[in-house]
């Protein structure tokens, strides 16, 4: 048995209770994200019961007979960033959360880090990454100075023209960071954002790179590696937990390379966890304020469903979540804190069941578990009684 989770990076489905507490109550990602594109094509998703789960947009069609389970999740840590919602997922709530800099970092720090790698930096302050590098490329391409930025989640971003500082180097600049972020001037990540011209344009390339701090616990991740099993890991999965428990990692340069890699993963004999992360959503789209377009890839993504079951073992199951919110429609530029959407599909499910609401993103990695047949993470329910698997 394989259990193939995919995270549709961002793509939340209402706020949370809590959510004013973040500045985001009224977020809705997929909601305003169809008020602004109208009805969605996306007849995979929504057979699989997606426009079934409470509080969906009226742009996001029920059907009678869904083919997966559905349900939504809350999330019990606090924040609203990709590596806690990826670490909830996985069993591990965080009860602290990370360090941010609103002001940019400290002085003390950046003194030492500018010693360390033998330059001064640029920037320094909260900022949109396709922003910045236009408003500071000229001096960063002058100069040779990485650009330095950070956002309202826990985060060093540095990013830099690979003509003028080559990529090895900003990945080598990033791990002197990481190493130093940590203790006062903790850090979750440290990411690599580098960028070329083109034609006169600067345009980020997929070489992206995330430095994220060790989880403090054992994950779903561990528990499966430790019992012999694969933890295929693709996209930005093995950055958000540094490598721990992931046994095979491959980098993709885009949603659509990303649903390729899975479907490789999937045609593979092993038994463990193929974990996808579909970062376009959020990186691209969410982040970009960009409705219209998150709305295509969605409709993009939708197409290849079909693509991926037919991939799958009769004994597989197939998961599909997000990791947090990222209404596009929303002020600033951040993350919001929604709940997240979930469907799973086998080909043995007659018909989908109603999960409801739960109340941990952590429910997830305890039915991982359960399928696998694992120890169990700190945290989570399981929900593999709604599941029915075919034996292979």
């Amino acid at each position: 048995m394989r259990v193939i989770l995919i995270v549709m990076d961002s793509l939340g489905i209402g706020s949370l209770p809590d959510a004013s507490s973040y500045g985001d109550e009224g977020a809705n990602t997929i909601s305003h994200i169809t008020e602004k594109c109208g009805k969605l094509n996306i007849p995979n998703l929504e057979s699989l019961g997606y426009g079934n789960i409470t509080g969906n947009s009226d742009g996001v069609y029920a059907v009678a007979r869904p083919a997966g389970c559905f349900g939504r999740l809350a999330e019990a840590s606090k924040g609203k960033d990709t590596t806690t919602g990826h670490w909830e997922i996985a069993g591990l709530e965080t009860d602290v959360p990370f360090k941010t800099y609103p002001e940019g970092f400290p002085k003390e720090f950046m003194d030492a880090f500018h010693e360390a790698i033998g330059t001064e930096t640029l920037g320094n302050y909260p900022a949109s990454g396709t922003e910045i590098i236009e408003v500071l490329g000229d001096e960063h391409e002058a100069t040779g100075k990485p650009i330095v930025y950070t956002s309202a989640d826990s985060v060093f971003q540095i990013a830099a023209n690979t003509d003028v500082i080559p990529l090895e180097r900003l990945y080598q600049i990033c791990e002197i960071a990481r190493k130093m972020l940590t203790g006062k001037f903790a850090c979750c990540r440290v990411i690599a954002r580098p960028y070329e011209k083109v034609n006169g344009k600067r345009v980020r390339t997929p070489d992206r790179r995330d430095y994220s701090v060790d989880p403090p616990e054992k994950t779903v991740l561990d528990n499966i590696a430790e019992a012999g099993q694969t933890v295929y890991a693709v996209g930005k999965i093995r950055d958000i937990f540094n490598g721990k428990g992931i046994t095979t990692a491959v980098h993709t340069v885009s949603n659509m390379d990303g649903v390729d890699k899975t479907i490789e993963a999937i045609n593979k004999d092993f038994k463990g966890l193929i974990f996808t992360n579909l970062v376009d959503f959020d990186a691209k789209f969410g982040h970009r304020r960009n409705p219209e377009g998150y709305g295509r890839a969605i409709e993009e993504f939708d197409k290849r469903i079909p693509d991926i079951i037919r991939a799958m073992n009769m004994d597989d199951v197939l998961m599909i979540t997000a990791d947090h919110g990222n209404d596009p429609t929303w002020t600033g530029t951040d993350h919001t804190r929604e709940y997240i959407p979930l469907m799973i599909y086998t080909h043995g499910n007659a018909h989908g069941e109603d999960l409801g609401t739960r109340k941990t993103f952590a429910d997830i990695g305890a039915t991982i578990a359960d399928l696998l047949d694992v120890k169990r993470p700190l945290h989570g329910k399981s929900m593999s009684g709604y599941i029915e698997v075919y034996p292979d």
